[in-house]
């Protein structure tokens, strides 16, 4: 099947720009010069099998960015090998048989990588664990229209939790080992975190991220400490390891250790924030684990993935080991350890070897009345796996038989050998003659080779020359930009620090106005939202007596200005105009509501200030005039009622007048 191979290569520093070059059934493809971002959005729309560089470390800044952003299933390849046995990317493509034009081509460099990907050549950057994290919490700040916010809050919380066991049962159906963490709250859950322990590409279609709701899933793998590399064509060597029994402790501190089908002590270690990569590196280290043991029941989702991914046995203590138990383990062993960890660790494996001590100790008897004491460890291992006694010692013998040269029985026979030994002296001749001529071509092949290395050395030279040169001039080009950018930065610097200055020097101003007693603080709301008002009685409260001080009031509504009119504040101040809504309920509640142009503000980012005197006289003078606009009301809702009832009695005398006559 044609697989698509895109190869890059690095044009330029700052800013960031890359040769683009594809292969796709046979054929190149030049695609041009590309930013960075361009880059991304032509990986993701191609998606390609394979990403091919010959220096991944390149992308400098953007090589996390670049992996995180990258389609699940495309592969980064590091052609010129894992780092520190990197070859030179020219002499692979000489080694491979692919034609070089110009070297210092980027274009003829992206090619080369992605030739040489396509021949299986290089190492494939794996960047994310075998582990996957997924977080279930809340998505929007704030219910709808009309709902309290403590039953929102409440509804939220029991969406997350029926979110949070929905994902629970899936796992467990597709037998994905796994730990969640939850956060309880309201009889429902604020938030849940599962600890997957698999691949992302094996999670994939299981459970998809959701944004923009109530409820929030994010889906994130695991990233590596540093990358591992592992060949294109894979090459694994097959060795005789030791049988070993493996206990271990997961958590942020993971606790390991290693006994010997004898009981005794190959490894002790524990170790913070412990990748799964990391942890089956140290086991396969110390040996081939048979069993993988922890001490609470039911075993972490942690140790059943190591256990699967060694295809070792699973032991889990019928009850969960206690404290005094795991000691009195430690203290038969007589031994100490450095922290709880390695004792958890080692209490577990221990647990399981004196399970597994009564037949281990029936073989070993057997196998010494038997005289089979070579294979006695590979013997124990075959019987704890299952194997009774006799099938293990079967399965040995035949793998040692299938070791064995088989060598073939040549039967004699009596033929006349005259017509051979002619052919033989014949077949001699031709073979001098061959030799001569050959020892002739080695020799001028030799004088060849002389003629091509001292070309080579020459050219060699030259390429040197031609590539300092470039060198210098891309290194000066680097430095003016970088100059440039430099001194941009500078007068940017020196313009915040003069606006800094300014408000240092009007905050103190404002600061000793208000020790004074001159000025009134005020507590300043960006936007007049119900997340914003919390925030500001979380941090500073909201008592009776504050002023506030408002800069965008439009997101507001009724049941906002109800709240504050609760509080009993003694004003609001607007920099702009109040909705109608928010304007009226506090006027009924008699709080001034003041804007810019009726008083001035004194403002540093969250620090305001106004002057006491102004304040004062504003707000009086504010419910004066609301007074008088309140008794202007009454005297026109009163002469409005005084000319109803004038009409109405002069309709009742004329129909009076009317029914005389």
């Amino acid at each position: 099947m044609p697989i698509l191979i895109v190869g890059i290569d690095i044009i330029s520093e700052e800013p960031k720009r890359f040769a683009v070059v594809s292969w796709f059934n046979g054929k190149i493809i030049k695609h041009g010069e590309f930013t960075f971002y361009r880059l991304l959005r032509f990986i993701r729309v191609k998606k390609p099998d394979i990403v091919a560089m010959d220096n991944i470390h390149e992308l400098g800044e953007y090589l996390r960015k670049f992996i995180r952003a990258i389609p699940q299933g495309t592969k980064i390849v590091q052609v010129t090998g894992r780092p520190g046995e990197q070859k030179p990317l020219w002499s692979l493509a000489k080694e491979h048989g692919i034609r070089i034009g110009d070297k210092f081509n980027p274009y003829e460099e992206a090619k080369v990588c992605a030739l040489l990907a396509a021949k299986g050549v290089g190492y494939e950057v794996l960047p994310f664990e075998d582990e996957v994290i997924i977080k279930v919490s809340r998505g929007r700040s704030q219910g709808k229209g009309g709902w309290s916010q403590d039953r929102y809050r409440r509804r939220v919380h029991n969406l997350i939790q029926n979110k949070v066991r929905e994902i629970e049962e899936t796992l467990k159906r597709a037998d994905i080992p796994f730990d969640l963490e939850i956060k309880e709250k309201d009889q429902g859950l604020e938030r849940g975190e599962f600890r997957v322990y698999t691949s992302r590409e094996e999670l994939a279609g299981l459970i998809k991220p959701m944004k923009g709701g109530d409820v929030e899933i994010r889906i994130r793998p695991v990233e590596r400490k540093t990358f591992e590399f592992v060949p294109l064509k894979s090459e694994s060597a097959i060795r005789e390891r030791k049988s070993i029994i493996v206990g271990l402790d997961p958590g942020i501190t993971v606790g390991i250790a290693a006994l010997d089908l004898n009981g005794e002590i190959l490894a002790l270690y524990s170790e913070r924030n412990m990748a799964v990569s990391d942890i089956v590196r140290f086991i396969s280290e110390v040996g081939h684990p048979i069993i993988v043991a922890t001490d609470v029941n039911p075993a972490p989702g942690l140790v059943e993935k190591i256990s699967r991914s060694f295809k070792a046995m699973l032991f889990v203590p019928r009850e969960s080991l206690k404290v005094e138990e795991k000691n009195e383990l430690l203290k038969n062993l007589g031994i100490s350890v450095e922290d709880d960890h390695q004792r958890d660790a080692l209490a577990a494996a221990y647990k399981a070897y004196l399970r597994l001590k009564p037949k281990l100790d029936h073989v070993e008897a057997k196998l010494r009345e038997m005289g089979i004491t070579k294979k006695g460890e590979e013997i124990k291992a075959l019987v704890i796996q299952g194997y009774n006694l006799g099938e293990a010692i079967l399965k040995v013998k035949e793998k040692e038989k299938s070791k064995e040269i088989k060598t073939a029985e040549v039967t004699e026979t009596s033929v006349d050998v005259t017509p051979y030994i002619e052919k033989i002296k014949e077949l001699e001749n031709t073979i001098n003659l061959l030799e001569r001529e050959n020892q002739e071509l080695r020799a001028v092949i030799e004088e060849q080779r002389k003629i091509i290395e001292g070309l080579e050395n020459r050219l060699a030279t030259y390429d040197e020359r031609i590539r300092e040169k470039i060198i210098r001039e891309k290194e000066m080009e680097i430095r003016e930009k970088r100059i440039e950018y430099l001194e941009k930065e500078l007068r940017e610097a020196r313009s915040i620090i003069e606006k800094l200055s300014k408000d240092l020097v009007l905050a103190k101003r404002m600061h000793l106005l208000e020790l004074k007693g001159t000025a009134v603080p005020l507590k300043v709301i960006e936007n007049l939202t119900w997340k914003e008002i919390e925030e500001l009685e979380r941090s500073a409260g909201i008592k009776k007596e504050d002023v506030l001080y408002v800069v965008n009031p439009s997101g507001a509504g009724k049941s906002i200005a109800e709240h504050l009119a609760e509080k009993r504040i003694k004003a609001l101040i607007s920099a702009k105009t109040l909705p109608n809504l928010v304007y009226e309920t506090l006027k009924e509640n008699k709080i001034p509501v003041l804007y810019e142009n009726e008083i001035e503000v004194k403002r540093v980012d969250d620090f305001a200030i106004v002057d006491r005197k102004e304040l004062e006289g504003a707000i009086e003078e504010k419910l004066k005039r609301w007074e008088e606009e309140e008794k202007e009301r009454e005297v026109q809702e009163f002469l409005r009622l005084v000319e109803e009832y004038r009409l109405e009695r002069i309709k009742e005398l004329k129909k009076k007048a009317e029914e005389e006559h």
